[in-house]
């Protein structure tokens, strides 16, 4: 398996993160003009950007509907984070839906979201495990955060056959450099400090330089991390994002991207209309801030976010709201926008 993999040719329909919504992927699907089994009168085909699950009401079908759309040869995905997170057995808010003990039903927020099966998690694993972490051709490449030439000739040049051990001998390395350096010692004292207040959004929280150091080196120092979620840089002040204080913070890459090829990613939370973001628990700076839904981004405007943040669809469910949040989709050559729904 080539965890950098080669793109499909011909023409492309390319689908943001999914998390989850299946309904919102069928609805999506039958508007580009696909039928049930993934088939296009046109012959376009599918390419996913990863984080299929996590959050929404049905993970498991959408890992089924893809999983079937990937073996028949009539889609390809990438590696998302929360792909990747489940691969490593790393429980996160809204992946509880994976794990025998769904440590999600003691919050609350995704008590309706569907269970895996018992026997279908090893064939997710296997699912996850075979992914490539970005795919390429000469017209374009496609990654779920960040196009990194460091890391990607990293990945490309490694010794080790699978995302997994690749991650894992990569982490070591940060490891072993934070251990010798003090800083780990010095992030620890950070932790002891502020105890439980780093999950409380209300507590007085000051910058904490060693655990801001310390989660730089261990973002940074991962070529799998980078292409995963990003390139993350030790941020001006504390912020409160996703359940807790964070010291470093999302960079917007793609202002320093210099490649011909362009580039399709998900990931970021990008808003198709207006809205306050911290209501959605994403602190931070908001790297689109200014720049419309639907434009390309970098020096040459040849980097495309497709992430439309249908992945907090389930705090408008619990608020019984209307939805803001879509499934995006970019369909290429043409550079068009479509949405699960206007």
């Amino acid at each position: 398996m080539a965890l950098i993999g080669k793109l499909f040719d011909g023409p492309l329909d390319l689908i943001g993160d999914v998390h989850g919504e299946i309904e919102a992927l069928h609805q999506l699907l039958s508007r580009m003009g696909y039928d049930a089994q993934g088939h296009h009168p046109e012959g376009r085909r599918l390419v996913f950007v990863g984080d299929l699950c996590d959050r929404g009401p049905d993970s498991p079908a959408v890992l089924d509907l893809v999983g079937a759309l990937v073996a028949a040869g009539r889609a390809q995905c990438v590696l998302g984070n929360h792909e990747l997170n489940i691969l490593r057995g790393s429980r996160k808010e809204g992946n509880g839906w994976f794990f025998e003990d769904n440590h999600d039903r003691d919050e609350g927020k995704f008590l309706t979201s569907t269970d895996a099966d018992a026997g279908r998690r090893s064939d997710y694993l296997s699912f996850f495990g075979d992914l490539p972490i970005a795919l390429e051709s000469p017209e374009l490449r496609v990654v779920h955060a960040c196009w990194n030439e460091t890391s990607v000739q990293e990945i490309k040049t490694a010794t080790v056959d699978t995302v997994a051990d690749l991650f894992t001998v990569a982490d070591d390395a940060a490891e072993a450099r934070l251990v010798s350096s003090g800083l780990l010692v010095a992030a620890d004292n950070d932790a002891k400090h502020i105890g439980d207040s780093l999950r409380d959004p209300d507590a007085a929280m000051s910058m904490l330089h060693g655990m801001a150091q310390v989660d730089e080196i261990r973002q940074m120092g991962n070529p799998v991390r980078v292409l995963t979620s990003g390139v993350e840089r030790i941020g001006e002040a504390p912020f409160f994002s996703s359940g807790k204080w964070r010291m470093v913070e999302r960079a917007a890459w793609w202002n320093d991207y210099r490649g011909t090829v362009p580039v399709v990613i998900g990931h970021y939370w990008r808003w198709p209309v207006s809205v306050d973001r911290r209501a959605f628990g994403k602190g931070g700076k908001d790297l689109f801030e200014g720049v419309p839904f639907d434009e390309a981004l970098g020096p040459d405007r040849n980097v495309y976010c497709i992430d439309y943040s249908v992945g907090r669809r389930f705090q408008e469910r619990m608020a019984a709201q209307a939805f803001l949040t879509r499934l995006g989709a970019l369909r290429w050559p043409e550079r068009e926008l479509v949405f699960d729904r206007t």
